[in-house]
């Protein structure tokens, strides 16, 4: 008997994969853009700005990683701080096309002074790859600036400072040069002045110094005592026509104690207005429009006397730590007049530990904190917490009085003391003098 075995045909199946390669194997840009990534993530490159340093600047996808390599090793030879080797490729990527940084690399050991930084070299580069000069223009510069009196240093610090000189003209600096010898500064001075403010050159001689020193005349200071201010502090140049005037208004204006005038005005009224300028440009650094930097160091003219540095101390403390507004010190300048250490930080670490453990039945301001006397916030805030007494210091009545006179000099004040008398003595007393009580005195 035949057996049938049913087969059943089968069929031949094409299996497709629906798996995707790679991207880095799929998308040859996505593999080169990672490599550039991970080049300017070598040299130090914050993470998160190399991308949109990349999307934005479709020079450096188009150039050879090997050769940008190569431009951030030439940078970072001259060994700038990260900071600047940042600044200056985000503000200019251009400056990282190797040609252009082969050519410099050559030129810069020739620019003719001693003292090259790495500052001046990445500011020349900046300029020089907008412009598109060559390291000769450089050159050129250098010697010009020399041939005006300067010294290597002030040559240095001018191009750090403001490199956009190698594209001015020899007749821009020469009238500028000409305007200082005119009024009497002799080339150390002149060299002294670029040297401590390089931004000067951006000044023009009739629409800014000339002004500024006729200003400076019509209100009572002589050229030689012009000349000894810019020596000394070259930044007086900044003064906007008219600033000077409003800063000596506001010191005439003043009503305190004479020791803070004294105080004020010991280095004479032309610097005390300059030290009124630095502390309103201060105080709007951090908000405050002019008209209220003003009327605070009108209230509260001992923050004239006060350093910046400390100024801006109790100001960041205000904001970041203390939590309030900066517009608060136009209600409560007396802020910036109390000592840092033994006032403002022992009261708001007083209070912030009242508020923490619920102990405080109002909230406290800054007028609460700052105006009250030492006596009245202690009997309110740290006499009822004993815990308080440590954060707030010695109170005023706990410090020992000094005696005004030395040890046993109130001995020399005392009155003599005598011994009383005896009985025996006073009964002689009485018996001399009876006769005279007696006698009858006869005219």
């Amino acid at each position: 008997m035949a057996i049938r075995v049913l087969t059943r045909p089968t069929s031949r199946r094409v299996i497709t994969s629906t798996c995707k390669p790679p991207p880095s194997l799929a998308n040859p840009k996505l593999q080169y853009f990672s490599s550039i990534r991970r080049i300017f993530q070598r040299y130090g490159f914050p993470i998160s700005q190399i991308p949109n340093l990349l999307s934005k600047n479709q020079f450096l996808l188009n150039s050879n990683a090997s050769d940008i390599e190569k431009s951030l090793k030439i940078l970072t030879s001259l060994k700038p701080s990260q900071e600047l080797l940042v600044s200056v490729v985000s503000s200019c990527p251009s400056v990282l096309e190797f040609e252009f940084l082969k050519d410099w690399e050559m030129g810069i050991s020739k620019v003719g002074i001693s003292n090259v930084s790495s500052s001046m070299v990445l500011n020349v580069l900046e300029v020089s790859r907008k412009f598109s000069l060559g390291p000769e223009t450089l050159s050129r510069c250098i010697q010009r600036l020399k041939g005006l009196g300067f010294s290597d240093g002030t040559v240095t610090r001018v191009l750090e400072g403001f490199p956009m000189v190698i594209v001015m003209d020899e007749n821009g600096l020469g009238e500028r040069i000409e305007f200082w010898v005119g009024i009497g500064f002799d080339t150390k001075q002149i060299d002294r002045i670029f040297n401590l403010f390089p931004g000067i050159l951006v000044f023009g001689v009739g629409n800014k110094l000339k002004p500024l020193f006729k200003e400076f005349e019509e209100l009572g200071f002589n050229l030689d005592a012009t000349r000894r201010e810019v020596v000394r502090d070259p930044s007086v140049l900044r003064l906007e026509l008219g600033e000077l005037s409003r800063c000596l208004e506001l010191l005439g204006s003043l009503k305190c104690r004479v020791p803070i005038k004294e105080k004020i005005y010991s280095e004479g009224a032309f610097r005390a207005g300059i030290e009124v300028k630095r502390r309103v440009d201060c105080l709007c650094r951090y908000g405050l429009i002019r008209r209220d930097a003003f009327k605070v160091l009108w209230k509260e003219p001992r923050a004239i006397t006060y350093e910046i540095k400390d100024i801006e101390k109790k100001i960041e403390f205000l904001i970041h730590r203390m939590k309030f507004d900066v517009l608060c010190l136009v209600d409560v300048p007396e802020y910036l007049g109390v000592n840092f250490e033994k006032q403002i930080v022992p009261r708001y670490n007083v209070i912030e530990y009242l508020r923490s453990k619920g102990g405080l039945a109002n909230e406290v301001g800054l007028k609460g904190l700052i105006k009250l006397s030492r006596l009245r916030f202690h009997n309110l805030y740290v006499k009822p917490y004993p815990e308080c007494e440590i954060m707030f210091g010695r109170f005023v009545g706990d410090v020992e009085v000094n005696n005004q006179h030395p040890v046993g000099m109130w001995k020399l004040f005392k009155p003599k003391k005598y011994p009383e008398s005896s009985k025996e003595d006073l009964e002689n007393i009485k018996s001399f003098m009876e006769p005279f009580a007696s006698t009858t005195i006869i005219k």
